[in-house]
């Protein structure tokens, strides 16, 4: 027999107001319904209603993961330093890692994703070929210490996620681990009613090769991606790359100084030469641990930082200050060339082509230089693609221009080949009684963050509307205040439990009509049953919350019609 959850007895309390703080409309509605409270910074409570959808985006998560033969376990969230040195990990993730000792002055974190943990629990269990391939999950709290937590649930500092790792032999096993769970994941985002992409990704600090991301497209989200209406190409930008494509034959004149006082800027400068920003050559200073780099791009482009850092990985980018240009008198800050450069990488993005011609900084005070052109009056030391995208841009795959969209990263699949196991030194005798080294992927879903990327791509005027599969109940009856009908909403109530339906029952003494009907709107259960003016003759309304599409039926009838 379902539940039968009387609001009476409920723990719950709906807000007429957005919170002060909330950004997000998930964030307003899921605090206006009751669903969530917050503690402190990203930091938030579960209540019964919240509780409930939750657990459903969890059950759905572990009925299909178990579908692919995955075997779920439960690691700690309390873990030792020392596998995370091994990989470099405790100190890559930098401040996001909550660091913390005991009392006897031991070193550990909260764990924030578990490859290193995992890993050495395979390499306890699994010793022979034949024990492999395996997939083990969890479904568990994490921790990451976000420096802006914000958005409500989208982005705490403690957070639920489904981390699955596959273990295989053969570079051909995990591509098969990597396609089932990517079905998978088509499966639960489906099955959960989300809206979603799949987009090519970078790996970043998680390593490996492949990597692709499920984003639901959302106005709240901060993820930006990229798609094109010509072909079904998708990517996160910064895993958007644009081809280098040399200019041959083009005849340029040879490099002349231009008197440029006052003109630091690309704008300035662009200004006063009367030429477009396209034309002259942007050379951004950055330190790479600790060594200064210039990035050249065009100058109507900026650097996405974002790339740069995952093209460098494990190197640590950050911007040069003006300290750094103390005793380096080859960096005139303002008017850097690429030309004449002593002991600086310069890396430039694949538009500063061999052949192209540009106006730029002459490292003097106030002085920049034309028809300086690449591959002839400078080198390039490395060619990244490190441009900010911007819509109209390319398609790397067919040439129409690429549409920008915004999106809640929901999920994350990677193959990371054996990073892991060769920190760890993973092997299992293989056929032939040889070892042989094992080869990993990494899956995660945000549990809790699909919850809000549901609220944030189902939510209307009127509050929450949820898809049935996760709604905290599959009715939500309403009795319109009269004891008489007060007493048919619970006997109706009573008989759809029985029925195997999960009912919450508006029962509150002393609630208006009007309150009642807009929680039921509020909390957004997909379908209302209220008991009102034709109580007596024990016929009630049924309302559709998502079209508002409303109709009459008996008590029998509307049993039938839910329970169909």
């Amino acid at each position: 027999m379902a539940q039968v959850q009387r609001m009476s007895r409920l723990m719950v309390k709906t807000l007429r107001d957005d919170p002060a703080d909330a950004e997000t409309l998930s964030h307003k509605l899921l605090v206006r319904a009751g669903y969530v409270r917050r503690n402190a910074a990203g930091i938030w409570s579960w209540l019964p209603l919240g509780k409930r959808v939750l657990e459903n985006v969890t059950r759905v998560v572990r009925e299909e993961m178990d579908a692919i033969g995955a075997q779920e376990v439960l690691l700690p969230a309390l873990l030792p330093k020392e596998p995370y040195e091994a990989t470099g990990r405790w100190n890559e993730y930098g401040a996001e890692l909550f660091r913390l000792q005991d009392r006897k002055g031991g070193d550990y974190l909260l764990g924030p994703t578990h490859e290193e943990i995992f890993t050495q629990l395979v390499k306890d269990q699994c010793t022979s070929y034949k024990d492999l391939p395996v997939i083990l999950y969890q479904i568990q709290t994490k921790y990451r210490d976000e420096a802006r937590p914000r958005s409500g649930i989208l982005r705490g500092r403690e957070f639920q996620m489904k981390d699955s790792y596959s273990f295989d032999t053969t570079d051909e096993g995990l591509a098969e681990s990597y396609a089932l769970h990517r079905e998978a994941y088509v499966r639960i985002f489906r099955r959960l009613g989300l809206e979603h992409k799949i987009v090519s990704a970078v790996s970043g600090a998680m390593g490996g090769s492949a990597s692709e991301e499920f984003l639901a497209p959302a106005a709240a989200g901060e993820d930006t991606f990229v798609h094109c209406s010509s072909c079904d190409y998708a990517a996160n930008t910064e895993a958007v790359t644009f081809a280098l494509a040399p200019v041959e034959g083009a005849a340029h004149g040879p490099v002349e100084e231009l008197d440029t006082p006052d003109t630091p800027t690309i704008e300035t400068l662009a200004g006063h030469l009367g030429v477009p920003a396209s034309a002259t050559l942007k050379n951004l200073l950055v330190k790479v641990d600790g060594e200064i780099v210039a990035v050249g791009v065009p100058g109507d482009r900026e650097v996405d930082l974002g790339k740069l850092g995952d093209h460098l990985a494990p190197a640590v980018v950050e911007l040069v200050t003006a300290d750094d240009f103390t005793g380096r008198p080859d960096l005139v800050r303002g008017y850097v060339g690429p030309q004449g450069l002593e002991k600086v990488r310069y890396i430039a993005d694949p538009r500063v082509a061999p052949g192209t011609a540009w106006i730029t900084g002459a490292n003097k005070p106030g002085t920049h230089a034309r028809n300086v052109v690449a591959g002839r009056d400078f080198e390039v030391d490395d060619y990244l693609d490190v441009v900010v995208v911007q819509e109209g841009d390319p398609c790397p795959a067919c040439g129409t221009g690429l549409k920008l969209d915004r999106a809640i990263e929901i999920g994350h699949i990677f193959q990371l080949g054996r990073k892991y196991a060769d920190a760890f030194q993973l092997d299992v005798l293989g056929q032939n009684g040889k070892p042989v080294r094992v080869t990993m992927g990494s899956y995660g879903i945000g549990v809790s963050r699909a919850v809000a990327a549901l609220a944030e791509q189902t939510a209307d005027e009127q509050g929450l509307c949820w898809p049935r599969e996760i709604a905290p109940a599959d009715v939500h009856v309403v009795a319109a205040g009269k004891a008489l009908q007060t007493e048919l909403a619970l006997d109706v109530a009573a008989k759809l439990g029985e029925a195997g339906l999960r009912v919450l029952v508006d029962d509150r003494a002393g609630v208006s009509p009007g309150v009642k009907f807009t929680d039921a709107e509020l909390i957004g259960v997909p379908k209302i049953l209220v008991a009102g003016r034709r109580s007596a003759e024990g016929v009630l309304e049924l309302k559709d919350r998502r079209t508002g599409e409303r109709e009459e039926l008996t008590v029998d009838e509307a049993i039938a019609r839910l329970g169909a």
